[in-house]
């Protein structure tokens, strides 16, 4: 398991309360998950500027360092407790691909019983980009295959079209992992190219907010689909400190928004069709 945090913002903003002074801020969830950690951060260029450390965050002072100077209108960060693959620098989230940053909360069920089946429907291309061990960088590129039969992976992307693959990476990914009567695949991704950031939810909490204070910590209403929205912000966990308003994101959800900060949620069914579980060809790229 890991912990997840995003924010997407029409300004550029500071991070730092969420990340490590918030009453239940990523660093004091590092305590639990001290197996490295990871901040990427959207600025002029189209790349993101990103940090990986591999120790806890709580008691590693350039995540203090990066987490006081980040402030951006596009942030992704990751805490890590190893469930696949070694404690290195290599597995440590974010991972990137060009534009894109992934972070995933949850575990892929016996994924070393189901590596190759996984590894056979990421396209042959994208494969050498795959450095690390985990299972949450082999759906990174999954997702990216996906998106690329539907748009050029150096260019931007439509949301819809953001949602679409990554609801069917989680389709395909059950399939292949999920057994009858036992405990599914977690799959919280969060995925951004510095514009659209989508996020899901399956097996873990996930919680958003638009910044709006509530003293309860939870919001009075929902936010809807079709909502302009300020800002977004996206957590494994409620961060509560500072009174922001939380709703909780539903299980089998996929919620984003546009480059202009509209607010979108589907149920994962309304997104993923029938998709086709054959081993990706070098010939098809």
């Amino acid at each position: 398991m890991c912990r997840l945090f995003g924010f997407r913002s029409a300004v550029p903003a500071a991070v730092h309360t969420a990340l490590v002074t918030e009453k239940n801020s990523l660093v004091i969830q590092s305590r639990e998950h001290k197996d490295g950690w990871g901040i990427a951060a959207y600025g002029a260029e189209i790349r993101p500027t990103v940090a990986h450390g591999v120790g806890p965050a709580h008691s590693d002072p350039d995540f203090h360092r990066v987490s006081s100077l980040v402030s951006s209108h596009t942030v992704v960060a990751h805490v890590r407790q190893a469930s696949v693959g070694a404690v290195e620098l290599r597995n440590s989230h974010p991972f990137l691909f060009g534009r894109w940053s992934f972070v995933h909360n949850g575990t892929l069920k016996n994924f070393d019983r189901h590596r190759a089946a996984v590894e056979s429907l990421i396209r042959p291309d994208l494969r050498p980009n795959i450095h690390g061990t985990t299972d949450s960088e082999r759906c990174f590129h999954l997702f990216l295959t996906r998106l690329a039969e539907r748009c050029p992976l150096d260019g931007p992307a439509g949301l819809e079209d953001v949602a679409r693959s990554v609801a069917e990476t989680m389709q395909l990914v059950a399939s292949i992992t999920d057994e009858p009567g036992k405990d599914r695949s977690a799959m919280n991704f969060l995925i951004t190219d510095g514009e659209v950031m989508v996020a899901t939810r399956r097996n873990r909490t996930l919680f958003l907010s638009d910044g709006r204070r509530s003293t309860t910590c939870k919001a009075s209403e929902p936010l809807r689909h079709g909502t302009q929205l300020g800002q977004l912000l996206i957590a494994s966990e409620v961060l509560c400190g500072n009174h922001t308003a939380w709703n909780e994101v539903s299980e089998e959800e996929v919620i984003g928004v546009d480059g202009r900060l509209v607010l979108h949620r589907w149920r994962i069914t309304e997104l993923a069709g029938s998709v086709s579980h054959e081993p990706v060809a070098a010939a098809g790229i």
